[in-house]
């Protein structure tokens, strides 16, 4: 089980949040669902297809773990709903 922290970082370029996530994570499309149904803009990296993605999700979430985003504004928030899914 994940905690979903909230800390912040720079915002993502662009305007919208970007969302690393696996394929093997259930919980990372459920977030995805939740983004699309709320019309939230997002940029998806699958860190299946982008392995060296891993070092970013480390440095936010301090441990190899999906879904995390990091928000529009800056806001890192790790798991979903308290759940995520644990690749160390």
């Amino acid at each position: 089980m994940a905690t979903e922290t909230q800390q912040r970082t720079t915002p993502p370029p662009g305007g919208r949040a970007v969302v690393y996530t696996h394929p093997e994570c259930g919980y990372c499309d459920r977030l995805k669902d939740d983004l699309r149904a709320k019309k939230v803009p997002f940029e998806e990296i699958d860190v299946s297809k982008h392995p060296e993605k891993w070092a970013d999700v480390k440095k936010l979430a301090g441990e190899k773990i999906t879904p995390v985003m990091v928000t529009a504004q800056g806001e890192v928030q790790v798991g979903y709903r308290g759940f995520g899914c644990n690749f160390d």
